[in-house]
């Protein structure tokens, strides 16, 4: 059963489930399972914040990362919305993300403490031809940096999204240099220049923000000691090949 979206309350965290496959139940069968663990997988369930000014784009690139699907016609998004994207990540594990797609004017707001709960990443998106979302990017990071940490107390990563690439770009964007030294300035993971409408660096964006999520989790759950069995590792060697311009900041 394949579950594209879904709908939950606020502030659900994040969680780590060991699942075990009851044989023929699932697509993923014990056929199909790792020598790890007999037919049991590793499920996470990561929640990601995907934030920035309104018309973005930010409700266009999450429909093509799930859908695969774009159209020119949205309606703003109300308050919030949700989806999921299932990844089969290796062979021992599936990687669930449930994408907040937060309003744009919801920074303004008081609600976005409580959309911002649990959560352990981020995009924020800025659309290319309008410098002014640039512009509003630090506040939109300073919002996030201020109300969500990881459990460490440091801020959980972000990955700013330079959105619709396809079009004629103005300001800082023009610089990828500049662009480099802003995301490094502004404690952002790295960027990538996308199009929802061209289907450009959208999986190579997402790819990269959970490697680091599962970097982060593995940090914190000992540093990946070598006490974890092979089920429990994560392939961390999945970074994208960008066909478009990116940093790792």
């Amino acid at each position: 059963m394949r579950i594209d979206k879904i709908h939950i309350s606020c502030g659900y965290p994040f969680a780590v489930l060991v699942i075990s496959t009851p044989r023929g139940s699932l697509q993923s069968s014990q056929n199909n399972a790792p020598s790890a663990g007999l037919g049991e997988k590793r499920e996470h369930l990561y929640k990601i914040l995907v934030i920035g000014e309104l018309g973005a784009g930010k409700t266009s690139i999450i429909k093509r990362y799930v859908h695969q699907f774009f159209s020119q016609h949205y309606r703003a998004t109300i308050g919030v919305d949700f989806a999921l994207k299932v990844l089969n990540w290796d062979p021992h594990t599936i990687i669930r993300l449930q994408l907040w797609d937060i309003a744009g004017q919801e920074r303004f707001g008081n609600m976005t403490r409580v959309y911002y709960k649990e959560a352990v990443g981020a995009f924020i998106v800025f659309d290319v031809t309008r410098s002014a979302t640039l512009d509003a990017v630090v506040k939109w990071k300073q919002d996030l940096d201020s109300k969500v940490q990881l459990p460490d107390g440091s801020p959980i990563p972000c990955v700013l999204l330079a959105n619709k690439c396809d079009q004629q770009k103005e300001g800082l964007v023009n610089s990828p240099g500049k662009m480099d030294d802003y995301c490094k300035e502004k404690n952002f993971a790295g960027w990538f220049e996308t199009s929802a409408k061209e289907n450009i660096n959208i999986e190579e964006a997402a790819r990269f923000l959970v490697n680091k999520i599962l970097q982060n989790d593995q940090i914190i759950k000992g540093n990946g000691t070598q006490e974890q069995s092979d089920g429990e590792r994560f392939a961390l060697n999945q970074s994208p090949t960008s066909t478009k311009k990116s940093c790792s900041c």
